[in-house]
């Protein structure tokens, strides 16, 4: 018997080590550049630009009319997408997701979650505003950003690598020309790209809220 409680508190006592040498094992997520992309997604000018990328400034306007800049979210960890709110095919899908991001980090001020038009003709900000309310969209970390086309797509090929760039041209057009990504773009405290999930995939974005939650404890 008293082997027995030997075992059981060797056991107990063995488990937190055992974790903590697993964690010392784990990798830091990795850093992307545009040379670790599809070539397809990336701007020709940024091809060969191998480190050191970082997402531009921006400035667009929230679903309450208020102006957003790169620089008011400097130093927090930013989640991107880029969705049309009259969508009916992937968006709803990742509209639910990232609301499950949202819930899971609730008032976290480190954590912004930027949610882009592509089809600002239509998606005004009280249009913005209407698909804010029906999410449970919450300022300020929630924002759903509009503004000028050229602006939004030119961050998407240049700095999020979300749109191939041959097409993104045709963006915006009605028909078959128009383009959206099912993906998620984990951004770090310094704007360097860290991830892309798909936002439809549930054990994507489990993968994904596990990884915030790795920056946040430490910068890597």
């Amino acid at each position: 018997m008293k082997g027995f409680l030997w075992l059981i508190v060797v056991f107990v006592v063995a488990i937190p080590f055992a974790y903590y040498y697993m964690s010392l094992d784990e990798k830091p997520l990795p850093i992307l550049n545009p040379i670790d992309v599809n070539d397809s997604l990336v701007d020709s000018e940024l091809l060969r630009k191998g480190f050191g990328h970082t997402i531009g400034d921006f400035s667009f306007v929230n679903q309450a009319g208020q102006s957003l800049s790169s620089n008011d979210i400097d130093g927090k960890i930013w989640v991107a997408e880029y969705f049309f709110t009259t969508c009916g095919s992937i968006c709803p899908k990742m509209n639910q997701q990232m609301k499950r991001v949202q819930d899971a980090f609730k008032g976290d001020r480190d954590l912004v979650i930027l949610s882009f038009t592509v089809n600002p003709e239509v998606d005004s900000v009280e249009q913005m505003k209407k698909h804010a309310d029906f999410l449970g969209a919450e300022l300020p970390q929630w924002q759903l950003l509009t503004g000028d086309k050229n602006d939004l797509y030119s961050l998407a090929r240049k700095s999020f690598f979300l749109l191939k760039p041959a097409e993104a041209e045709n963006l915006g057009d009605a028909g078959n020309d128009f383009i959206h990504t099912n993906n998620f773009v984990l951004v770090d405290q310094e704007r360097r790209i860290r991830g892309y999930y798909d936002g439809t995939n549930a054990k994507d974005v489990d993968k994904m809220i596990k990884d915030i939650d790795r920056l946040k404890k430490a910068k890597n």
